[in-house]
């Protein structure tokens, strides 16, 4: 674990009591006490029956981490009055012989993190308190069930799990699931509870001495022990392989640290008046209001989380198939219903927020064990989040951050069925480069996704790594794997571009596309075969999930947006390539196009002309020949520009010119070769050896952007004249027309000088062929060469814009090959080298500081300097609240993100108004 800042306060406080008079703390000491002690702290408070305990803070854990796993000197001392303190509440005693308290520890991070760390229940039971809890109870059976389930746990969470014990095989846990299975086939019974007190007793003997066999040490039976090594076990699952993947999905700081809650015990398996649930105030799942919860007669906590039995609903609003035929709490215990309902509202009011509960009734009594802020679906979190606003639970500003931007995506995209998720076949992992869920059978060419696609099947396009020439089989599948590639690959941004299901840089698979098979996690996956992706999280797995549908035609999506918009001042465009994906983000509330690509119109459907001529300028020998096959090729770009600026009338759309290097467009495949140069009516050998002319050892970073333009100006000119000709045309048919033309990869003042020439050349003489005084138009440059951030001023002379390339800018700032980076980028952020892979969210003490200064210097020459973003960063929530900061006027985005950068820009403003 990353050492946590020092304190620069002395620290004397580590343990605060709830429950009773003494409760110290309260529900605005997260950070302390974590949520869940700061929660019981606040439920205590407001005068609800929480058993009674103290809670280690989180800077007992950090202490604990930064001095090699020692506890703090007063630790002991104050956990051990706080104790005392609960012996006299709950009028028992820790490690009596006679009147036995018993205590649960439980972890709790400040923020939620379910299920990621530890719980050890029952602490302080041994062979001598039982004997004393037999006598108090009268109840035999609970007692030794609650031993064997304390051995079980403590074994695990502890004694392997917290010793950082590597297991070959099933761990003592499954081990000793399997003694109680036995146990249960050899009496001939299915549930737990229906072994007699004397099968559970000799249970007990069954699982120390598989202990000892397994552990090589005797299962302690010292209360204070068992106590104090369950707290070390849960601040060590801090560190657990879990906790950390998690802590990385959710963007969890590391040095937090955990808190740790020591609770008296309540028993729910104390007999039929005794039960335990969970519940939420409102669905999780769907956002309607009302109580919705499960609960189990006889049980304890954790088996109505654990799936071993149905739970039961609280209510008839909690029913379903599977458990609408069980008995519901609001019927069998009416009494003790109504009172948890009255602590379900109450929580609400007081919190502003869904709240899930947990709860345990002994003996007749109704216990609070804990409530926190419930997770909930994408869907779920914007219907609550507006119902909370009109109830006035909330205001404007705390509706639109009660939506995370990935809560917000599920609504766009149909994502696999999460219950079948939990019992599928993992295959392997990748970067998760196209949002939602997609399943298909497995074809490994671009060729076969589209044949298969147009017989009706849904495919999936495996490949070792895609290419342009790919582009029709990827349209064609269901979702994109590949083995190579990182987040800003070819496959990641077109996949992005589409909103379509993408895995990239899986690079444990092992793909044979000339054999048809895909090697997996010791699993051979051939074609036809179903496999399953979640490009969410970049989970792979085998066979056909279940799938969710996204939401359409959502009116609380519209409303929700309207208030994100009412709030955010950065404008939110889009990058698109086609009529079409304008269309479709401008339906998503995009505010132009930050990056017209002039090259994707030789991808994909109606390009084989337009390439052709490309290819046949590619392979002109002199400047005439070139300008005559340009000539041929105008009509076509004028086409595709016109049809873009019709689609975005009213809206600015910022045309880049030409950009990737001509090697790019020219045909690998020998039969192509041969056709092409038949078809120019040269030798494949001249065309081979022209095609060996255009290969370079470091392409990205050579004979590309502005390069071309100034070797080949006759390329730029044409589409300029083709962009000013398009404007003119739609000016006269009624339209908007509101062209910005970029020059890429600008790194002197004097590329763009000579660029800003041949535009003001162009213009006038089409001005003057077209007889119009003036073409509206700005001319600028992207800033993606780490030279164009140091002389930004001078270059500012010349541009009307910027436009932040951070693609590019990433990788020649860190020296990274962006389609290379999946073999080792991974590892980079696994060992916390970088704190998250910079092509996804924008290195902010790199990059950042490098756009900050091109910022600083642009505006220093023009105070009203346009400038904007075009990388994918710009649909990156912590990258929009970035460019929020730094000033910037307009992110520009893949269409399926523009909500999500709408509503990352809404909470940018929020953290500013907090600060």
């Amino acid at each position: 674990m990353k050492k946590s800042a020092k304190s620069p306060r002395k620290i004397s406080k580590w343990v605060f009591p709830f429950g009773g008079k003494d409760t110290a703390g309260n529900g605005g000491m997260k950070e302390l006490l974590g949520g869940k002690g700061a929660n019981l702290a606040e439920m205590a408070k407001l005068g609800m029956p929480v058993p009674p305990g103290f809670t280690i803070t989180t800077e007992a854990c950090n202490y604990y981490y930064d001095n090699k796993q020692k506890m703090p000197d007063q630790l002991v001392e104050q956990a051990e009055r706080a104790l005392a303190s609960v012996e006299k509440i709950m009028k028992c005693g820790f490690g009596d012989p006679e009147n036995p308290l018993l205590l649960s520890i439980r972890s709790g991070a400040r923020k939620s993190m379910p299920g990621m760390m530890e719980t050890v229940l029952n602490v302080g039971l041994t062979d001598v308190t039982r004997e004393g809890l037999i006598r108090k109870t009268d109840n035999p059976h609970f007692v030794y069930d609650s031993q064997r389930r304390l051995i079980q746990m403590y074994a695990d969470v502890v004694m392997e799990k917290g010793t950082g014990r590597q297991v070959n095989g099933d761990g003592i846990r499954k081990k000793l699931d399997a003694e109680l299975e036995a146990l249960k086939k050899k009496r001939g019974v299915e549930f737990d509870r229906d072994l007699s007190a004397d099968d559970l007793k000799q249970l007990v003997v069954i699982y120390k001495k598989k202990v000892k066999e397994e552990m090589g040490v005797e299962f302690p039976e010292d209360p204070n022990v068992q106590l104090w090594n369950a707290v070390k076990a849960v601040f060590a699952s801090w560190n657990g392989d879990r906790a950390i993947a998690y802590r990385k999905i959710e963007a969890i700081p590391h040095n937090w640290g955990t808190a740790v809650n020591v609770q008296a015990m309540v028993f729910g398996n104390m007999g039929d008046t005794s039960a335990t649930g969970v519940g939420f105030s409102r669905n999780p799942a769907t956002g309607d209001k009302g109580f919705y919860g499960e609960w189990l007669p006889n049980a304890q906590g954790e088996d109505v989380v654990a799936g071993i039995r149905t739970p039961n609903p609280v209510n008839t609003f909690s029913q379903n198939n599977q458990n609408a035929k069980l008995q519901t709490l609001a019927d069998a215990m009416p009494h003790l219903y109504k009172e948890l309902t009255g602590y379900v509202n109450k929580l609400e009011k007081h919190f502003h927020d869904m709240l899930d509960i947990e709860f345990t009734i002994q003996e007749d009594k109704l216990w609070m064990l804990q409530c926190r802020v419930g997770k909930r679906t994408g869907p779920a979190a914007m219907k609550m989040a507006l119902n909370m606003l009109s109830e006035k639970l909330i205001n404007k500003f705390e509706s639109i951050n009660r939506v995370s931007p990935a809560q917000l995506e599920e609504l766009l995209h149909p994502i696999l069925d999460p219950k079948s998720e939990k019992s599928a076949t993992i295959l392997g992992k990748g970067l998760p480069a196209g949002p939602g869920g997609a399943c298909g059978q497995a074809v490994f060419t671009a060729s076969a996704a589209v044949a298969w696609k147009k017989e009706g099947k849904d495919v999936i396009l495996v490949r070792e790594e895609t290419n342009p020439e790919d582009v029709e089989g990827m349209r064609a599948a269901e979702g994109i794997l590949t083995a190579r590639g990182g987040m800003t690959s070819h496959a990641a941004l077109v996949a992005r571009g589409w909103g379509k299901c993408c895995i990239v840089g899986a690079g444990e698979l092992e793909i044979h596309a000339d054999q048809k098979i895909l090697i997996a996690n010791g699993k051979k996956i051939s074609e036809g075969d179903w496999i399953s992706l979640n490009g969410t999280h970049g989970n792979i797995y085998e066979g056909k999930l279940g799938m969710m549908k996204a939401a359409e035609d959502n009116p609380e999506f519209d409303k929700f947006m309207k208030l994100c918009d009412g709030v955010r001042r950065l404008k939110i465009r889009t990058n698109a390539d086609t009529p079409e994906d304008a269309a479709k983000a401008r339906a998503f509330g995009a505010e132009g196009i930050g990056l017209f690509r002039t090259e994707h119109m030789f991808y994909g459907k109606g390009s084989e002309q337009p390439l052709f001529l490309l290819r046949k300028m590619i392979m002109a020998k002199t400047t005439e020949d070139r300008i005559a096959a340009l000539n041929e090729l105008y009509p076509f770009v004028k086409a595709d520009v016109k049809a873009t600026l019709a689609a975005m009338s009213g809206l600015p759309v910022t045309i880049r010119t030409l950009d990737p290097p001509l090697h790019e467009f020219v045909p690998k495949d020998h039969e192509d070769r041969v056709k092409m140069a038949e078809s120019l009516k040269i030798t494949s050998a001249a065309f081979d050896k022209r095609a060996e002319e255009l290969v370079e050892n470091n392409p990205m970073m050579g004979h590309r952007g502005v390069r071309l333009s100034i070797t080949y100006p006759e390329i730029t000119e044409m589409q300029l004249r083709a962009i000013f000709e398009a404007s003119v045309e739609l000016t006269r048919e009624g339209k908007k027309p509101i062209p910005e033309i970029m020059f890429p990869l600008v790194g002197h003042e004097r590329e763009l000088k000579h660029e800003m020439e041949i535009a003001h050349r162009v213009h006038a003489e089409v001005c003057q062929r077209l007889k119009v005084k003036n073409i509206p138009h700005t001319l600028g440059t992207m800033i993606e060469v780490p030279r164009a951030c140091l002389t930004a001023d001078k270059i500012a002379q010349e541009a009307e814009f910027f436009s932040f390339g951070t693609n590019d800018l990433t990788q020649m700032t860190f020296g990274f090959s962006r389609d290379d980076i999946g073999s080792f980028v991974p590892a980079y952020t696994t060992k916390r080298i970088l704190p998250a892979d910079p092509f996804q969210t924008i290195d902010q003490s790199g990059v950042g500081v490098l756009m900050e200064m091109a910022i600083q210097k642009g505006r220093k020459v023009k105070k009203d300097l346009k400038i904007g973003i075009c990388g994918e960063h710009g649909g990156e929530p912590r990258s929009v609240i970035f460019c929020h900061n730094a000033g910037l006027n307009y992110v520009s985005c893949s269409p399926f993100r523009v909500p999500v950068a709408r509503l990352a820009a809404a909470q940018a403003v929020i953290q500013e108004k907090k600060k």
